[in-house]
């Protein structure tokens, strides 16, 4: 038994030596600085001095990417509410299951008030409590948007003086303007997926399928430290239907790959798409890709600090529409909007929508994507992110110039 570690490291070892040079070289998320005990006291007062402003007595989230933010509790979604409690003053207050209370402890981040509930209590009676100790069971209660609705009714049951509402304007007005840290976290999780895409994209081969292509984009994105969000594989005449078909696919000559790809550093999302033609390309692929990275350059230029974001997308659809795509979002041409909000969920509020009237501002972030699909014959999406600056707009992956050169 004493040898069973060191069998243990030499078979770890032996791994190691056989697996890829890039599998053994030093990470991309070698020394990264994840977010800080500073940096969520910042997020605090920014949502505490919201609240004064808007009238709200106190902030509810429910477990998700908000409580992260707010608390740095990573903790999944289920029939038990795991909540966050913020006041307009004060320290936060944690209402949650008496038994996970350990698990949940030990990635809070933050100083809070813990008020458990065992399992033949009423959390939203506990919830409650806590405001009522804080005297504000009577004001306004802003919900996180995405909160389910059995936790919200349970809370206005539990809560007959107080007026229980939407919280989107403190949620958005925290979440949506990304801080130096944040936007470091996300250029790592680019820089991540663009050399996972030149990786699988160099070792792609005739007679692969969806799920031999997104293995190699895999095996890179966790060699190099990051997690896996998604990798979207769509072949031939699969690329002409964004989100993918069931028909079979194979790789053979000629034909179209779309890659849409994303990982997660320290909590934090990329989202790019790439699309090259196996083997030699026709004219008309040609022509498509070009449209598209054109499109891709005109939603970039349109992304200027104090636009309405749905100017974004009027701007890709104009141009599109004097090209004899669409018009708006009729095929062939660009079904789905030019780009969506991207942080520590792959997509966030708001939108590259042309009804969307939010005004850009430095710190948003952004996808940029307007593909062109062609229904029965193929389709090209290149998407890179962008954050904006009070300068403008910067990639945080740069988009490939050439079909010739489809990776950059």
């Amino acid at each position: 038994m004493q040898d069973l570690p060191r069998r243990g490291f030499l078979a770890g070892a032996a791994a190691l030596a056989a697996a890829p040079a890039w599998a053994r070289d030093k990470k991309l998320t070698d020394g990264i600085a994840l977010i800080g005990p500073a940096e969520r006291a910042s997020r605090l007062a920014r949502a505490q001095a919201l609240m004064v402003q808007l009238g709200l007595s106190a902030i509810v989230t429910e477990a998700g990417s908000s409580l992260d933010y707010f608390t740095g509790v990573q903790w999944s979604r289920s029939e038990r509410p795991c909540l966050a409690i913020i006041p307009r003053e004060g320290q936060v207050g944690m209402v949650m299951p008496k038994f996970e209370e350990p698990s949940i402890r030990q990635s809070l981040g933050v100083p809070a008030e813990i008020r458990p509930w065992e399992e033949d209590e009423n959390p939203y009676a506990i919830a409650a409590g806590l405001l009522a100790d804080r005297k504000l069971a009577s004001g306004k209660i802003g919900m996180e948007e995405t909160t389910r609705l059995f936790i919200v009714d349970g809370l206005k049951a539990a809560l007959p003086g107080a007026e229980v509402i939407s919280g989107a304007a403190v949620f958005r007005g925290c979440r949506m303007i990304k801080s130096p840290a944040e936007i470091a976290l996300m250029q790592v999780a680019a820089d991540i997926t663009v050399a996972a895409l030149k990786h699988t994209h160099a070792n792609v081969r005739a007679g692969m399928g969806p799920k031999d292509i997104a293995a190699l984009m895999a095996a890179y994105t966790t060699g190099q430290g990051a997690r896996v969000s998604f990798n979207l594989i769509l072949i031939g005449e699969a690329s002409a239907y964004p989100h993918g078909s069931r028909q079979p696919q194979v790789l053979g000559e000629g034909q179209v790959v779309l890659m849409d790809c994303g990982c997660n550093v320290g909590g934090y999302e990329s989202d790019i798409s790439r699309t090259f033609v196996f083997g030699e390309p026709t004219a008309r692929q040609r022509k498509v890709w070009n449209d598209v990275a054109k499109g891709q350059q005109v939603a970039f230029e349109a992304a200027k600090i104090g636009a309405e974001a749905g100017s974004v997308d009027r701007a890709v659809r104009a141009y599109y529409d004097s090209l004899g795509w669409g018009p708006r979002y009729r095929l062939p041409g660009l079904s789905h909007r030019t780009g969506h909000g991207i942080g520590m969920d792959g997509h966030e509020p708001v939108n590259f929508v042309m009804s969307e009237t939010t005004k850009l501002a430095p710190g948003m972030c952004f996808s940029d994507e307007p593909g062109i699909y062609i229904p029965g014959e193929f389709g090209v999406r290149l998407e890179d992110c962008i954050h904006l600056t009070p300068d403008g707009p910067r990639w945080f992956s740069q988009p490939p110039k050439s079909l010739d050169k489809p990776m950059g």
